[in-house]
This record gives C-alpha cells, sequence and structure tokens, in this order.
C-alpha cells in the first residue's frame, strides 16, 4: 500500500468497508466451495498447516515490508512506497548481509519475484488508480544491476500487489480490487524479452477470494478478500496468492498459472493475525514464508509454513 497518502492505514474508509464486508460474508461462501464464477472459491482448508516463527527482521527500513524472494541461501525483502529504494538481503535469522539500491526510482513497489536468476520488483502500487503505467524492474541479486519494463493495462489504472512468474518466465499480474474480483493479466512472452517502452498487458480472467473469518489486517472482513501478495514455487507446479489474512494454494500441474487462478479450487490456509501482511515467498525447498508492515508497532516476524507446496499437491 502507497505510503505517500498520509497514514493511508488508518484512513481507509473503514466503515464501509466493514458494512460492505459483513454483507459479502452474509452473501459468499466461507466453507470449501466456488461461489459459482470461475476462479472464484474460498478454498478449501488446509488440515494441520501452521505457520511458525522464523525471525524477526531488525532494520528500521523493512517496516513496511511487501515483498519477499528467496533463493535458499538469502531473503529478499523490499518495502512500498516511500521504503522501496533499497532492497534489503538477509541471512535465516533476518540479520542484514548486504543492502542495494534499486536501480530506477520506482513509484510502489509491491511485490517480488526471482526467474532466470535476476529478481523483479513489482512497481504495481497505485491506490489511487491514476497510474499510465506500471512497471518490473530487473535486478541483478548480486551487483543490483539492472533496468525497468513499461507495462500498460488494456482497460484503465489498476492497484496490484501480486507478481507471478512461472517456469515459462511469462508475469502474471493480479490486482487488489474493493469488493470486486480480482483481475488476471499477463503478457504472452517472458518477462526477460520484454522491450523497456510500454507493452499492453492480457487480461486473461479473475480470481475472488474469500471473505472469510480469519482475523487480521487493517480491515476485517473485507481484508480477507484483497489480494496483497502472490508466489511461484520454484518448479513452477504451485502458486500462492495471500490476502491479509489467509493465504491459498493453487495446483499448477502443467505450468499454466492462469488456467490454475481461474478455474481451479486452491487450499486455503488461515495465516497468524498480521497488522498488514502483504510479503509472501516460497524457498526452493517449497516452505512459504511471510512479512507483515509493521503500522506503527514493532518490526514484524518473517513467518514460515512448511511442506507448502505438499499441501496443494495433495489436492
Amino acid at each position: 500500500m502507497t505510503r505517500s497518502i498520509t497514514s493511508a492505514r488508518h484512513r481507509w474508509p473503514a466503515l464501509a468497508l466493514a458494512v460492505a464486508g459483513s454483507a459479502l460474508l452474509t452473501t459468499a461462501p466461507v466453507a470449501a466451495q466456488s461461489s459459482g464464477s470461475a476462479g472464484s472459491s474460498s478454498g478449501s482448508a488446509a488440515v494441520d498447516a501452521e505457520f511458525v516463527t522464523l525471525c524477526t527482521p531488525t532494520e528500521s527500513g523493512l517496516t513496511e515490508v511487501s515483498g519477499l524472494a528467496s533463493d535458499g541461501d538469502r531473503i529478499f525483502a523490499i518495502g512500498d512506497s516511500g521504503t522501496d529504494r533499497t532492497l534489503w538481503v538477509l541471512d535465516d535469522t533476518c540479520a542484514v548481509t548486504a543492502s542495494l539500491p534499486v536501480p530506477v526510482t520506482p513509484v510502489d513497489v509491491e511485490d517480488l519475484a526471482l526467474s532466470g536468476g535476476a529478481l523483479w520488483l513489482a512497481d504495481t502500487g497505485d491506490n489511487n488508480r491514476a497510474r499510465t503505467s506500471i512497471g518490473l524492474i530487473s535486478m541483478d541479486p548480486g551487483t543490483g544491476a539492472g533496468d525497468r519494463r513499461a507495462l500498460v493495462y488494456p482497460d484503465g489504472a489498476h492497484d496490484a500487489e501480486a507478481l507471478l512468474v512461472g517456469a515459462d518466465g511469462r508475469p502474471v499480474i493480479v490486482t487488489k480490487e474493493v469488493l470486486l474480483a480480482a483481475g488476471v493479466y499477463t503478457v504472452d512472452r517472458s518477462i526477460a524479452d520484454l522491450p523497456e517502452g510500454p507493452t499492453t498487458l492480457r487480461r486473461a480472467g479473475q480470481v475472488r477470494l474469500g471473505p472469510t473469518g480469519t482475523p487480521g489486517g487493517p480491515v476485517p472482513i473485507a481484508g480477507s478478500t484483497l489480494v496483497t501478495g502472490g508466489a511461484v514455487s520454484a518448479d513452477g507446479r504451485v502458486v500462492a496468492l495471500r490476502t491479509y489474512t489467509d493465504v491459498y494454494l493453487f495446483s499448477v500441474p502443467d505450468g499454466d498459472i492462469v488456467a490454475a487462478l481461474t478455474g481451479s479450487v486452491p487450499i486455503r490456509v488461515p495465516m497468524p493475525n498480521q497488522p498488514q501482511g502483504e510479503a509472501i515467498a516460497f524457498t526452493p525447498d517449497g516452505d512459504l514464508l511471510s512479512a507483515s508492515e509493521a503500522v506503527d508497532g514493532p518490526l514484524q516476524p518473517v513467518q514460515i509454513l512448511r511442506g507448502a507446496t505438499a499441501l496443494a499437491s495433495t489436492e
């Protein structure tokens, strides 16, 4: 979420959203079933799945962590607007081992992905839905060198906080829509082959998550429907989408992320009560990392769900 809107976390139209969220709760299912439209589901609840604390950062630059990625040896983390000029490199104790300046000045970085040995920063945040273009910023995880690839929505501006890059290298962006299904957008080429000039995205479908009764986030009920982050497993066979309260694990046996998001029922894992959870990332071993913004409180821990990919592959 963009920090440039002063105290944005506290200036949500909370009453309106809570009321609308309550209305949603009475009309949409929380149990494991589709609500009837493609890609619309509250997911089937996973049994005996629980996040535990891995470590807690001490770096103040991570108070608004919005994106995570992991190569097994390192955890990469970045904040969103106002704190997204530096990429932080952590070990498995959350100690900072390096910091890299972002090579291109972003507007609002909201997610992070690894593909082809490069880090990709999703400069896709747009709370006011006023941007004429968004961007994906590449970074070498060792040197920090990189550039920006501009993207344009085919149907007007959207806020988005989830970037998915599958085994085929094609980027998929999932938007963050209040009380609406999230849009699924992609391009028909590898992320590494995108030109610097603007490329028009293709709307490939939609996905609707929740609502659920899981506690957490800045807004009750309605916050459980907002897509705040995404990740793809190292082998490309499992996709995670998170909201402020839950994570949804989609099986992707054929590598088609769009088909999985828009046409399958995921496994839903309730997340720990986080003040504003937006970051999610798989480790190469198939565990799932999660982190939250601090929201004027203490730095939040990086939490881990062991064996996350196995949960999805059992369905």
